[in-house]
């Protein structure tokens, strides 16, 4: 039997100044950056995250 991959996400707004600090702390909890795109307010980046889900 073939196992699938269960996926949880994440939405995070990034902070210009400390994109790189925000995106590192997500990804020693085990997140991937998928994808930045600009978010609803038209200022602010929103970063969406996935990781496997455990169990």
């Amino acid at each position: 039997m073939t196992s699938v991959t269960q996926w949880e996400y994440a939405t995070i707004p990034l902070i210009i100044h400390n994109t790189k600090a925000i995106l590192d702390q997500w990804g020693e909890d085990g997140w991937e950056l998928v994808t930045v795109l600009p978010g609803p307010d038209g200022n602010a980046p929103v970063a969406y995250l996935k990781r496997a889900k455990n169990g």
